[in-house]
């Protein structure tokens, strides 16, 4: 029996050593994502196969898909410019805002800006970035985002490899290449209430001569958006469109699934780019800026009551199920739709009544539906009805009392039998089964782990390189 305890304790050490290499593993809070061709590849990582809830991947392979379109014309909305979820001014050369939106980062402390190493020696990729506060983007909290090397942000919490067409933050959308200079960086800095991200001296491809850029967004954990602009060699409106987007502006979209009589694609899944807010590229010059203020959503509203009488958002349903206010054109639109959220938005808050504990009798008695009883009975009965609450009370005290009784029993029966293992480990060292153990037993506490590189993609570790302005990247051992 003492020696079934030891294996136990074995096995839970080693247990315990997995679950520390997964904690360790997911506790990066950055993960590089490499690219394909055109696209902003973005292949499954290690992480994305342990959580496969939390980053998503859509392949155009093996008969599944991802079309990206704008919505059909049946629907409520379509991609419009207008100041529905953001209002937003432009300042020139001239404007004293323009300085003061302009976020220096060489007069930050080296600890608080991180040039990405990655991102700064590469072209046409995207890494992932944990932020350290809740950043809401068209009302929806985000804490991650991809940073890409063509000059925009990605916010889909659903990676795919056309990341230029929707989701996405874009003080300025173009085919950049950090890689081509030295001093060419994309770096960024998190305060806990302000991201930034800066490309610093990017060139175009093939079209270094033109002169270097140099832009950042800036994400306010209030919601508000600042594109600055320091250094713009060239007209944008010059820019070529055909091998990469050009765009300035925001957007959003959700992912829905087809109707159940059109899944002849094998699951193929639709982006839907429900608004898009595009700006005015002439206005774009050395020292300008954009400044993108959020207005109210329905998603913000936490109560039926704020839902449908606000003053500060139009349109809004609340579903009891979900227990979310919505005009159903966001990124739950799929859950809205699933849940039958359109019916339940056209009730009004009276038509919800909450669900009361067990045991609260007087409550119950003024919401009851049954008919009233009469005054002979309710004379006789509510002595009898207090009674007969009693019992069950005490009876679950009862059970609960047994099992944790029960648990405590256990674990001391346990501990003895520990105690006695080990007693009879020591004082009997020759006989067969503590010979064999004492013989096999080690130093270490923790079982060895061993990390091994999945996929047959390339993995990145980032060093720093001293004397160098830019950071350097190594590439880890190949796989077979």
């Amino acid at each position: 029996m003492g020696l079934c305890a030891v294996l136990l304790i074995c096995l839970s050490q080693a247990e315990l050593g997995r679950v520390w290499a997964y904690e360790h593993e997911d506790a990066l809070s950055e993960t590089v994502l490499q690219t394909d061709g055109d696209f902003y590849g973005l292949p499954r990582t290690r992480r994305d196969q342990h959580s496969p809830h939390q980053h998503r991947e859509v392949r155009h392979t093996e008969g599944r898909g991802l079309d990206i379109t704008t919505l059909p014309d049946n629907m409520t909305r379509i991609v419009e410019d207008s100041q529905r979820y953001y209002k937003w001014q432009s300042f020139g050369p001239a404007d004293r805002r323009t300085e003061e939106l302009w976020v220096n980062l060489n007069n930050l402390h080296k600890s608080q800006v991180q040039i990405h190493g990655i991102l700064s020696n590469a072209h046409r990729q995207a890494a992932r970035v944990a932020l350290s506060f809740d950043f809401p983007f068209y009302g929806h909290h985000l804490r991650q985002i991809i940073i890409a090397t063509g000059g925009f942000i990605f916010m889909g919490d659903i990676t795919h490899r056309m990341l230029t067409a929707t989701q996405y933050i874009a003080p300025l959308m173009a085919n950049f290449d950090p890689s081509y200079a030295k001093n060419s960086t994309v770096r960024y800095s998190d305060n806990g209430n302000v991201f930034v991200v800066q490309w610093d001296s990017v060139s175009l491809k093939d079209r270094e001569a033109e002169g270097p850029f140099t832009f950042q967004a800036v994400l306010n954990k209030n919601g508000t958006i600042v594109f600055n602009y320091r250094d713009i060699p060239i007209p944008v409106e010059k820019m070529n469109s055909t091998e990469h987007p050009v765009k300035v502006g925001l957007s959003d979209a959700f992912m829905a699934l087809p109707p159940p009589l059109q899944v002849s694609e094998a699951q193929r899944r639709t982006i839907y780019e429900y608004h898009r807010v595009e700006m005015n590229i002439t206005k774009i010059v050395g020292r300008s800026a954009f400044e993108f203020t959020p207005l109210p959503t329905c998603l913000q509203h936490t109560s039926c009551d704020l839902c449908i009488t606000s003053n500060m958002t139009t349109g809004c349903g609340w579903c009891n199920t979900l227990q979310r206010c919505s005009d159903g054109i966001d990124r739950h639109r799929q859950e809205w739709l699933d849940y039958n959220c359109p019916e339940e938005a056209k009730g009004s808050c009276e038509d919800y009544i909450p669900v009361l504990p067990e045991g609260s009798m007087s409550s119950y008695n003024q919401s009851s539906p049954s008919p009233t009883p009469s005054s002979a009975e309710m004379e006789g009965q509510p002595v009898t009805r207090d009674l007969q609450s009693s019992p069950p009370h005490h009876t679950g005290i009862t059970e609960n009392t047994a099992i944790i009784a029960g648990v405590v029993a256990a674990l001391v029966v346990l501990v003895v039998l520990t105690l006695l293992a080990v007693y009879y480990i020591n004082t009997h060292p020759t006989v067969a089964p503590p010979f064999y153990l004492m013989q096999r037993r080690t130093n270490n506490y923790w079982p060895s782990m061993t990390f091994r590189n999945q996929g047959c993609h390339s993995s990145y570790a980032e060093v720093e390189l001293g004397g160098h302005e830019k950071e350097g990247f190594i590439e880890a051992e190949q796989c077979c």
